[in-house]
């Protein structure tokens, strides 16, 4: 994933754009970028913050950096903002998103111009520099922002700053949040609502799919009109979005507690735990929502160490997120021993580190440990926004239990269909494979159309690609789903 925040002010905004972008650190852990427009030239600083906060990373740079114009980012791949020059003038350029036609866009390039690159990122041109590469083909930066929406195969959202001012367009079908600030000096752009909240910005305008917007200390003008099609990513709510963020209306929070209390409807009179629990950190609002529609009480029978550990969802290698996952959970043995709990994660992916916090759970004492992840379960691998960093869609325990089932790893497609049906056999002697295999006491997953309903959005606006294959919540003959 990734995150940015940008600024327009018509007084110095190097603070508040130093201020705006750590915000965003939830979203990512590799990388961190600001650049600035002083008015008369660019300043860029890049870091890598795999091991030590962004602030701590960016305290000097700030200190050496003015401008009223400024971009940045937290990014989990490309170094970036990255600074342009080229015939559209120069600029500088922040992006979100994922870009599976990759090679296909770059020999095109190769193939249609003398082009060449010099950001590499992991031996590879890196993509940020590829969509500038794209923007630059057209006669106006607004062309070519709206040629890279129509053009990417995946989901693309970007901050391009000029000398005079920001575009901020979002992915095509909205897949991500753009959400304009403002205050009495000028305006904000951000990935998080609440980001700009305590920088004194007050909401303004939150972007429509595919809308376009030129942004200066004066005012915020749309250039590029929105579209009717929105497929935001569902994952907002359930794991990736701050407590504090709203994105269309709904806050992240308070959906999460909806989710818990429908789990528990669902569970009603099934089972019989003395404990809620949540997988920190986004398992305990879902947990809090459980307690409070069953009356069972909330405890954190673990804790988190936080001060040093970072998110075990990002490191790149497996045994590494398997280590510190076991290394950040303490427990709590009074609130384990002897104790019937019930655990709730956002999600289960490849189910290696919530079959290790089971384990860890009955060896510290505990009678029962059952299990509903706050999602439904997940069959395919995200194509629009690098939710799982798995290389195959065998990674997800799912399609491994469903492979081991079905004799063969060539399911067809039909078949997937009635393991996606929370009302189809097959989908049953699923769970039950997960849960022997993970070691939990009982297993139900959040059902799809309850899931949705915890949202509260219509169904057309979700993209649920994870669990039932397609890009919109339609009945499945849509230009975006398996079923073409």
């Amino acid at each position: 994933m990734g995150g940015f925040f940008g600024v327009a002010s018509k007084r110095d905004c190097v603070l508040e754009l130093f201020y705006g972008v750590d915000y965003h650190s939830h979203l990512g852990t590799r990388r961190g970028g600001m650049a600035v427009y002083d008015g008369n030239r660019f300043h860029r600083a890049i870091h890598n913050i795999e091991n030590s906060p962004f602030r701590t990373k960016f305290e000097d740079d700030v200190a050496g950096m003015h401008g009223n114009l400024g971009i940045g980012c937290i990014s989990d791949f490309e170094p970036q903002p990255l600074l342009i020059q080229s015939h559209l003038g120069s600029f500088a350029i922040t992006i979100v998103g994922k870009v599976n036609n990759y090679e296909e866009l770059l020999q095109a390039l190769y193939d249609g111009e003398h082009v060449h690159f010099q950001e590499m990122t992991n031996g590879e041109v890196n993509v940020t520099e590829l969509i500038a590469a794209l923007i630059c083909r057209h006669s106006t930066i607004l062309e070519g922002i709206r040629y890279v929406q129509e053009i990417v195969d995946g989901s693309m959202t970007l901050l391009l700053m000029t000398k005079d001012g920001i575009y901020a367009a979002r992915d095509k079908y909205g897949r991500t949040p753009v959400i304009i600030g403002k205050n009495e000096d000028g305006y904000c752009v951000s990935f998080e609502s609440f980001a700009y909240l305590n920088l004194g910005y007050s909401d303004y305008k939150e972007l429509g799919p595919a809308e376009i917007v030129y942004i200066t200390p004066d005012e915020v003008k749309t250039v590029g009109e929105p579209g009717e099609e929105m497929q935001i990513c569902s994952f907002l709510w359930l794991y990736y979005g701050y407590p504090t963020a709203t994105y269309e209306g709904v806050n992240v929070e308070e959906m999460r507690y909806k989710c818990g209390e429908m789990l528990a409807r669902r569970d009603k009179g099934s089972v019989h735990p003395d404990l809620i629990a949540g997988v920190p950190d986004s398992g305990i609002a879902h947990a809090v929502g459980y307690a409070n529609e069953s009356g069972i009480p909330f405890a954190r029978p673990f804790i988190k160490y936080t001060p040093t550990w970072p998110r075990s969802f990002m490191p790149t290698n497996q045994e590494q997120r398997n280590l510190i996952a076991r290394m950040k959970l303490i427990p709590v043995k009074g609130l384990i021993e002897d104790k019937k709990l019930l655990l709730i994660d956002d999600s289960i992916v490849r189910g290696t580190q919530l079959r290790e916090t089971t384990e860890f759970l009955y060896n510290s004492g505990a009678k029962e440990v059952h299990v509903r992840p706050a999602c439904p379960p997940l069959l395919y691998g995200c194509k629009y926004l690098n939710f799982s960093r798995s290389k195959s869609e065998m990674d997800l325990i799912t399609r491994r239990v469903i492979c081991d089932l079905e004799g063969t790893q060539d399911v067809p497609q039909e078949v997937l269909d009635m393991y996606a049906d929370p009302d189809h056999p097959k989908y049953q002697a699923m769970i039950d494979e997960i849960c022997k295999r993970l070691n939990f006491t009982s297993l139900r997953f959040h059902r799809l159309d309850d899931m949705i309903e915890s949202i509260g959005i219509d169904r057309s606006k979700l993209c649920t690609y994870c669990w039932d294959g397609k890009g919109t919540g339609c009945s499945g003959n849509c230009k975006h789903c398996n079923k073409k």
